[in-house]
C-alpha cells in the first residue's frame, strides 16, 4: 500500500493506493492521528487506486470520519470502484459517505 497527503488551506487529500487490510492498516493510523490531532476540517480520501479493502481497512476509514465528526470536520470519500465499492454497498457505507 501507498499513501499521500496533500494539504491546500482546510482541505486535505489523503490517496491510497493498493490493498489496505488487516497488514497495511497499522501503516495509516499515524495519518489518521495527526489529521484528527490537526482537527483538519474537511479530509478527503480519495480510492481511486484502492484494488481491496478489508474490515481493518474499513475500520481505520470509520475511525477517521467519527473522530472528525466529534470537532465538526468533514470526511468524503471519492473513487470508490470494484471490490472496495462493492465493500461499502455491503456494509451500507455508501449512505453514509454518500458514494455513487
Amino acid at each position: 500500500m501507498n499513501f499521500s497527503r496533500t494539504d491546500n488551506g482546510d482541505d486535505t487529500v489523503i490517496r491510497i493506493e493498493g490493498v489496505l487490510d488487516a497488514v497495511t492498516a497499522p501503516e495509516i493510523r499515524p495519518l489518521v492521528d495527526s489529521l484528527i490531532r490537526d482537527q483538519r476540517m474537511a479530509v478527503g480520501v480519495d480510492l481511486a487506486a484502492l484494488r481491496l479493502i478489508d474490515s481493518s481497512g474499513v475500520g481505520v476509514i470509520v475511525s477517521l470520519y467519527k473522530r472528525a465528526k466529534v470537532y465538526g470536520g468533514v470526511v468524503k470519500i471519492t473513487g470508490l470502484r470494484d471490490q472496495p465499492l462493492t465493500i461499502f454497498k455491503l456494509l451500507r457505507l455508501d449512505k453514509v459517505f454518500s458514494v455513487p
